[in-house]
C-alpha cells in the first residue's frame, strides 16, 4: 500500500508543479509587459520633461524681450532729458558710457541729438533712470 501512497503522492507533487509553473509563465508575461509599458512611460515623460524646459527657456527669453520692448516703448528718449539724467547721477560722459557700454563720443552725439540709442542701451538707459547717485556709484566701483 505504501506504493499506492508513495505514487500517488509523487503524482500531486508532478501536478501541482506543472499547474504552478503554467501560472508562474503567465505572471512572467504580465510582469514583462508592464516593465516595458513602464519602461516606455519613463521614456515619454522624460522627452516631455525635455520639451516642457525647451518651452520654458524659448517663452522665458520672448517674455523677457517683450517686457523690454513695452518698457522702451513706454518711455521714449529725448538728447535733453538724457543730458540732465547724467548730470543729475553726477557722471561723466565717459562713466555713463562705462555704464551702457558704449564709447564716450557716443554718448555726446546723443546728448546733441545726432543719433539715438538702440534697444538695448535703452533698456539700460530706464534702469539709470531709476536709480540714485550711491547705487551708480556703487555699480562703478563694482565694474573697475
Amino acid at each position: 500500500m505504501s506504493n499506492i501512497a508513495l505514487a500517488l503522492k509523487e503524482e500531486i507533487i508532478r501536478i501541482s508543479r506543472k499547474e504552478t509553473r503554467s501560472e508562474i509563465d503567465k505572471l512572467r508575461k504580465i510582469s514583462t509587459q508592464y516593465r516595458s509599458e513602464i519602461a516606455a512611460l519613463k521614456r515619454r515623460a522624460l522627452a516631455l520633461e525635455q520639451q516642457i524646459s525647451k518651452m520654458g527657456k524659448q517663452t522665458g527669453k520672448k517674455a523677457v524681450i517683450n517686457q523690454e520692448a513695452e518698457e522702451t516703448a513706454k518711455n521714449r528718449f529725448t538728447a535733453k532729458g538724457f543730458k540732465s539724467l547724467r548730470k543729475r547721477l553726477g557722471l561723466t560722459a565717459a562713466e555713463i558710457g562705462y555704464l551702457l557700454d558704449v564709447a564716450t563720443p557716443t554718448i555726446y552725439n546723443w546728448e546733441s541729438g545726432n543719433s539715438s540709442p538702440r534697444e538695448q542701451q535703452m533698456v539700460k538707459i530706464v534702469m539709470l533712470r531709476g536709480m540714485g547717485k550711491k547705487q551708480v556709484n556703487a555699480i562703478i566701483s563694482e565694474k573697475v
